[in-house]
């Protein structure tokens, strides 16, 4: 049994917040009366959008931290859910020193100790490491973590 089916409040989150985005969506021709009051609206609209799809990335990214932190044995397993513990969580289940997390604060540098770390927590959990890579391919990198979290 996964973690999701245990439990369905994210899925319960995400249903409502999408019925409320529908519910704003159609509310946007009201305000046509005012100047600028309907590009304002749809403005509020993407906002929420987006605010909706990168709570719902996050949730499924420390879901599948803490899932790849309890099949490594990694403990503090919820620092998933901390953002700078994030970082140090992922730096522990790949056996890189903590020191690196000044690394990742570099622009250019960032990107590429992320694959290396990402490599590394690929080889913890038995997968190739060319795992972590694919963390740069545009839509395959969203199911890296995934993949790495629950399949066997």
């Amino acid at each position: 049994m996964n973690i999701l089916a245990k439990n369905r409040l994210p899925l319960k989150i995400a249903a409502v917040s999408v019925l409320a985005i529908l519910g704003l969506l159609l509310a946007v021709p009201a305000f046509a009366d005012e100047p600028g009051a309907g590009a304002a609206a749809a403005m509020g609209v993407m906002f929420l959008v987006m605010a909706v799809v990168f709570i719902a990335a996050y949730v499924y990214v420390s879901l599948a931290l803490q899932a790849i932190a309890n099949k490594t044995n990694t403990p503090n397993a919820w620092w998933a859910w901390v953002p700078i513990l994030q970082i140090i969580l992922m730096l522990n289940i790949a056996q890189k020193p903590v020191w690196w997390i000044i690394l990742f604060f570099i622009p250019i540098v960032g990107i590429v100790f992320m694959i290396i770390m990402w490599m590394a927590i690929a080889e913890a959990v038995k997968k190739p490491s060319w795992w972590g890579i694919l963390l740069i391919v545009p839509v395959i990198g969203l199911a890296v973590p995934g993949y790495l979290a629950w399949a066997d």
